[in-house]
């Protein structure tokens, strides 16, 4: 399996897992699912993050959906979220993943980091204990974790660790970070991979300030793939057509705790994953928000034969 490095860029999806009704994790649309992401155009995948109900897993679950993911995904780089309270499950989850073929492992902040001394102080003991050779992304989602990273304090974290090879960039409002960090760069800093999350939201303007591509989840994970591809060619009005024809339904998929759902059942209806079942505790769609989803798909798809 290749290995992620500072130069990485495209699209690595951020993976659902698929469950069963009754909880079980629906292995079949674990293969089914990881097909249906590749043959959309996605350069890799992210398994295991926020949006992968990492949280309800056991440790045992998490190696076994990474062990299934890095089968199927046949040599496509795989970023394991191996995030968690304390340093030695870090530790245990990155051996695993690693040994089985994993393109790296991705860690967000404990939400007890309040200061940039704590901050960096953690980045380092992370580094300690999965070791220098593990490629790193560094999660910096500010609204979920509650931790604030500043563009000084991410620059002080990258120099001090090479191994730290990737940011995934979630912060909102954020763009300005992004051109920050490049900024840095053009000084004469140790260049980073630049992916970014928020569903997609921000993805044209991310680019545009140079950002090397998506690490998010979207049900329609060729948007993104298409985005990327017409952005480095420069046909950015192009891209930003293309975004505007999806932007309702991504709008509509960023309401706070219900995102996943609405993700999970366009998922569903595309057939890429057998259920919109996600693990308890979770909130579903009732069928109001059915019928809006579903009127917003067919918003989408006239938008798009409009533009063809």
């Amino acid at each position: 399996m290749p290995l992620i490095t500072s130069d990485t860029k495209g699209v690595f999806v951020i993976a659902v897992t698929p469950f069963e009704e009754n909880g079980a994790i629906d292995h079949a649309s674990i293969d089914r699912m990881i097909d249906f992401y590749y043959d959309k155009g996605a350069d890799g995948l992210t398994i295991l993050g926020m949006m992968g109900e990492a949280p309800k897993l056991t440790q045992n679950e998490a190696i076994d959906i990474t062990r299934r993911t890095l089968r199927r995904s046949d040599g496509k780089p795989v970023v394991v979220g191996v995030s968690a309270p304390g340093l030695v499950a870090i530790g245990e989850l990155t051996k695993a993943a690693m040994d089985m073929g994993a393109a790296g492992v991705m860690v967000a902040p404990p939400s007890s980091l309040k200061t940039d001394d704590q901050i960096v102080a953690y980045y380092r003991n992370v580094v300690d204990t999965i070791g220098t050779e593990v490629p790193m992304v560094l999660q910096d989602f500010p609204l979920s974790t509650g931790v604030q990273i500043a563009p000084g304090t991410l620059r002080t974290i990258f120099e001090a660790h090479p191994s730290i090879v990737m940011l995934k960039h979630e912060d909102w409002p954020g763009l300005q970070k992004i051109t920050a960090l490049r900024d840095d760069e053009a000084k004469g800093c140790r260049r980073v991979s630049i992916l970014c999350g928020n569903g997609g939201m921000f993805l044209t303007e991310e680019l545009r300030r140079g950002a090397d591509g998506a690490m998010t989840g979207f049900g329609y994970p060729e948007m993104m793939v298409d985005v990327c591809r017409l952005s480095a060619e420069g046909k950015f009005e192009t891209a930003q057509d293309l975004f505007d024809a999806y932007l309702s339904l991504m709008r509509y998929e960023q309401q706070p705790g219900l995102g996943l759902a609405v993700r999970k059942y366009v998922l569903a209806k595309r057939g890429a994953i057998a259920t919109a079942a996600q693990r308890r505790p979770a909130a579903a769609l009732n069928a109001a928000s059915v019928q809006e989803v579903e009127r917003l798909i067919a918003r989408q798809q006239r938008k798009l034969e409009e533009l063809n």
